[in-house]
C-alpha cells in the first residue's frame, strides 16, 4: 500500500469537489490532505481521509519559517505520492522540498515544472472529474456517481441541527426549503431571495444557510418571512451540510452551499449570473436545475464573478424573476423525478 497526500488549499467548494479523488485514492492506501483552516473542518470524519493537515499559509505558516515547518512535517511522513489539486507554485515547491518522489498535477499549473507527472486540464469536464483524473493514468472519465462529492456529518453535528430547529419550533415532519443567498463575489448574489422566501413560505419552512458574511442578507429574508430559520453563522460546516441534507430543496447561488448540497444529495436550484456551469462548478446532486440568463451576449464575464458588473447593468441577475425561480423550485421538490 502507498501513502499519499493531496494538497488542496483553494476555496471551500474546491475542497468538497476533491472528495471523489480522496475516495478513490483511499482504495490504494492511507490518504492525508493539506488544506486551509477554513476548509479543514469540512473533511472531519471523512472515511477516505486519515489525517487533515492544516496549512495556514496566510497566518501561522506565512513566510519562510512557516513554509519550512510544513515542509518538515510532510517530509517526515514519507509519502510516496503528492497530488496537487491546487496548482500554485508555492504548493509545488512545498511537496518538492519535502522530497515526495511522485508529484502529480495539472499541466497548466504554475508549478507544473516541478511535477513528475503532468495531467491535461480538461476544460470540458466538471472540476470534480478533472480532479479525479489526477489519479487515472489511463484517462478514463468518471461516471456521475464516481464524481459525486461526499461528506460525513457526525452524530454531534446532527444534534446541533436538532437543537437549532427545535429552538425555532420546527416540527419533525415539517418540510424545509433552504435558501443560500450569499457569495464571496457580490455579482454572484441573486438579489431577490426575500421575495422568493415570501413566495415559497406557504410551501415549507424557510431555512437560511450561510456564513458570518451572510447575516445582513439573512435579516432581509427574515423581514419578509419572520418565522424563517436563520442558520447563518449558527452551525459548523458539517452541521450546515446536515441541515442542507434534511431540506427538500435548496436554492443557491454559485457558491459553497451548492457543493454542500451536491455532497448531501439535496435537490438543487442553482442560480448562475456572471459565471456558467460550463466552467466546471455546476451542481452534482442527483436532482438539479440550473437557472441563468441564457440570452445575454455579455455572459459569462468572469470565471469567479467580478466585484461589480463590468457593464453596470447586472442584467444577468436582475432579469431572473422571482416567479421563474419559484416555479422551478416547486416543480423540483413536488415532482423531482421529472427533472433528473
Amino acid at each position: 500500500m502507498t501513502a499519499s497526500v493531496v494538497v488542496q488549499t483553494s476555496f471551500l467548494g474546491d475542497t468538497i469537489l476533491t472528495t471523489p479523488l480522496l475516495s478513490q485514492l483511499a482504495h490504494r492506501g492511507p490518504v492525508d490532505v493539506v488544506t486551509t483552516p477554513a476548509a479543514a473542518s469540512v473533511l472531519k470524519g471523512h472515511p477516505a481521509v486519515r489525517q487533515v493537515i492544516v496549512y495556514d499559509k496566510r497566518g501561522t505558516h506565512a513566510g519562510l519559517v512557516g513554509f519550512l515547518t510544513m515542509r518538515a512535517r510532510l517530509k517526515s511522513a514519507a509519502y510516496d505520492t503528492a497530488y496537487l489539486a491546487q496548482g500554485s507554485l508555492r504548493s509545488a515547491l512545498l511537496v518538492w522540498a519535502a522530497r515526495i518522489p511522485e508529484r502529480i498535477g495539472f499541466a497548466t499549473s504554475a508549478g507544473s515544472w516541478l511535477y513528475t507527472t503532468k495531467v491535461a486540464y480538461r476544460d470540458d469536464l466538471h472540476h470534480a472529474a478533472r480532479l479525479l483524473l489526477l489519479s487515472r493514468p489511463n484517462g478514463r472519465e468518471p461516471t456521475d456517481e464516481e464524481m459525486r462529492p461526499s461528506l460525513a456529518p457526525s452524530a454531534a453535528e446532527r444534534a446541533l441541527v436538532d437543537k437549532l430547529l427545535q429552538s425555532f419550533g420546527v416540527e419533525p415532519d415539517e418540510r424545509l426549503i433552504a435558501l443560500a443567498p450569499g457569495s464571496v463575489w457580490a455579482t454572484k448574489r441573486w438579489p431577490y431571495y426575500p421575495e422568493l422566501a415570501r413566495t415559497l413560505a406557504e410551501t415549507g419552512r424557510i431555512v437560511i444557510v450561510g456564513g458570518p458574511g451572510d447575516r445582513a442578507l439573512a435579516k432581509e429574508i427574515l423581514a419578509a418571512v419572520p418565522n424563517a430559520v436563520d442558520a447563518t453563522d449558527a452551525l459548523p460546516l458539517l452541521a450546515s451540510a446536515d441541515l442542507i441534507g434534511r431540506s427538500a430543496v435548496i436554492v443557491t447561488n454559485d457558491s459553497a452551499p451548492l457543493h454542500l448540497a451536491s455532497a448531501m444529495g439535496t435537490p438543487t436550484v442553482a442560480i448562475f449570473g456572471p459565471t456558467v456551469p460550463q466552467f466546471g462548478f455546476g451542481p452534482l446532486a442527483p436532482v438539479k436545475v440550473v437557472l441563468g440568463h441564457e440570452s445575454l451576449a455579455c455572459r459569462p464575464c468572469d470565471r469567479h464573478g467580478p466585484k461589480r458588473c463590468p457593464l453596470k447593468h447586472f442584467r444577468c441577475m436582475r432579469e431572473l424573476s422571482v416567479e421563474s425561480v419559484a416555479e422551478r423550485t416547486r416543480s423540483l421538490f413536488l415532482t423531482p423525478d421529472a427533472l433528473v
